[in-house]
């Protein structure tokens, strides 16, 4: 199935591809059914996949200084086998797509997955008060694979589908703790209203966060036959590195739907990890079905700290 595209189908596709997420995974708990923390969640939550020589600040210090290395240069014989990468302490993965205040036409379900401006910038806070460290997929990847330290609190902040408001609201808001993320985007929409631009996209890269690719136009990987993998991958990945002048080594699996046939695919191309949502990981490739979750427009800064507890 080759997929040629009109062009008012793929205008159509860039407009309506912020609500296509409303699929990716099963409705987010409410705050009633998350609940709040208990002191003792929050306190066993400080620990986190914490890092295990020297004194706690030293080893904080090492990790946030040494740079994370290329994941293509490290040894085939330093990456540990699926069980060991399993069996280390998930890392938490927050995924977001719209962060702009909800409108009247927004339906209750769209809401779960468009955090309005003044809840998101309440968590971003919340995160930073609770001593939470961003993270970049490399590091992730160094930990995973090889043990590699990792600051205390460990969080990976990832955004999708390429909105304008991740540029124009979420990366003040991130800039003002400090924090980088990882934005997988979906070429289709670059320069449409209410999307990114090319150069925003490179601003993004070059002021130290990871592009990550995520198709061309969210069409559903299970499905790709063919000349699909060159519209939906190669294109947009070739398009992605020129732009940000970066290998792209990253993947998110639009509405986080997979299957074991992607990961070869995947692999040929250059992927070194892909991203999921919060479905078990596949025991046998584990790097390319990394958990995250997508963060509630519904839920309260406590409501996210637990769930963020509860979930990894």
């Amino acid at each position: 199935m080759i997929l040629f595209r009109t062009p008012l189908f793929v205008a159509a596709t860039a407009l309506a591809a912020s609500t296509l997420f409303a699929s990716c995974e099963t409705k987010p708990a409410t705050a009633s059914e998350a609940g709040s923390p208990t002191a003792e969640a929050l306190a066993a939550d400080s620990a986190g996949p914490a890092v295990t020589s020297g004194t706690a600040a030293t080893a904080e210090a090492e990790a946030n200084a040494a740079p994370a290395p290329d994941p293509t240069t490290i040894p085939a014989g330093k990456v540990g086998d699926a069980a060991s990468i399993t069996a280390r302490p998930q890392v938490p993965i927050l995924c977001y797509h719209q962060i702009r205040d909800w409108r009247a036409k927004d339906s209750k379900t769209a809401k779960d997955y468009i955090v309005p401006v003044q809840a998101f910038k309440n968590q971003m806070k919340m995160l930073a008060d609770s001593g939470y460290h961003t993270i970049l997929p490399d590091q992730l990847y160094a930990y995973l694979t090889t043990g590699a330290k990792l600051p205390s609190k460990p969080i990976m902040l990832t955004f999708d589908d390429t909105d304008l408001d991740q540029f124009t609201v979420a990366r003040p808001t991130l800039d003002k703790y400090g924090y980088k993320a990882v934005y997988f985007v979906m070429t289709v929409s670059l320069g449409r209203p209410n999307y990114m631009s090319k150069a925003q996209v490179k601003q993004l890269s070059d002021e130290g966060n990871v592009i990550g690719s995520h198709t061309w136009d969210h069409h559903n990987v299970k499905k790709y036959q063919g000349q699909d993998w060159v519209t939906q991958i190669d294109k947009p990945t070739k398009t992605l590195e020129e732009i940000t002048g970066k290998k792209i080594n990253y993947f998110a699996f639009p509405f986080g739907l997979w299957n074991q046939q992607a990961f070869p695919e995947l692999k040929k191309r250059g992927f070194v990890a892909a991203f999921v949502l919060a479905e078990k990981r596949d025991p046998i490739d584990p790097l390319f079905t990394i958990r995250r979750i997508i963060a509630s427009g519904y839920w309260s800064p406590r409501t996210l700290h637990n769930s963020i507890v509860q979930s990894f």
